[in-house]
């Protein structure tokens, strides 16, 4: 069982990183997290490796440990980039840099809820059902969180929220 453990952490303590640092926004708390998540999960481990899908046993550790920190530590959200900044050149490494900290800075304004499905869905790759399944919702409940946590991060980024040109095809054989 230890060992299935340790090959548990090995093969998905990236992805959990990655998912904790978009729900926190900050790489210290994201280890921490993550670090509590896999405490929480070592102490249940029998239980969790029973279980059909211990991946979504082990989020839904983490996204119930992220939201009682959010309840502990709500505070004002931090301004974002002003808006005259300049969009990040193709091959421009810091600017993609500064891009990504503008997406978690704007996703840390949404409702930890919807942030929550934010994250599963474009971090995780999971399904309406699975989502749905880790944070005891109906399907409905996360394309509905989904759609309106797309429309408020779309608002933060007007540009790229435009359609971007299609290519006029009518006629081409």
């Amino acid at each position: 069982m230890e060992t299935d453990f340790h090959e548990f952490v090995a093969a998905r303590s990236a992805a959990l990183f990655k998912g904790a640092f978009v729900l926190t926004g900050n790489r210290e708390a994201a280890e921490d997290l993550v670090q509590e998540t896999l405490e929480k999960a070592c102490r249940k481990w029998r239980t969790i490796a029973a279980k059909d899908a211990p991946d979504a046993y082990v989020r839904r550790i983490m996204v119930n440990l992220a939201n009682d920190r959010w309840r502990r530590f709500r505070r004002l959200a931090t301004a974002p980039h002003p808006e005259g900044a300049d969009p990040a050149a193709p091959g421009d490494e810091y600017g993609q840099v500064d891009s990504r900290d503008q997406l978690v800075r704007a996703l840390q304004q949404l409702p930890m809820r919807m942030r929550t499905v934010v994250v599963l869905r474009y971090f995780h790759d999971l399904s309406d059902l699975e989502i749905g399944a880790d944070l005891g919702v109906s399907p409905s409940t996360v394309r509905s969180q989904l759609a309106r946590g797309i429309e408020k991060l779309r608002s933060q980024f007007p540009a790229l929220s435009e359609p971007s040109p299609q290519r006029h095809t009518e006629g081409i054989r």
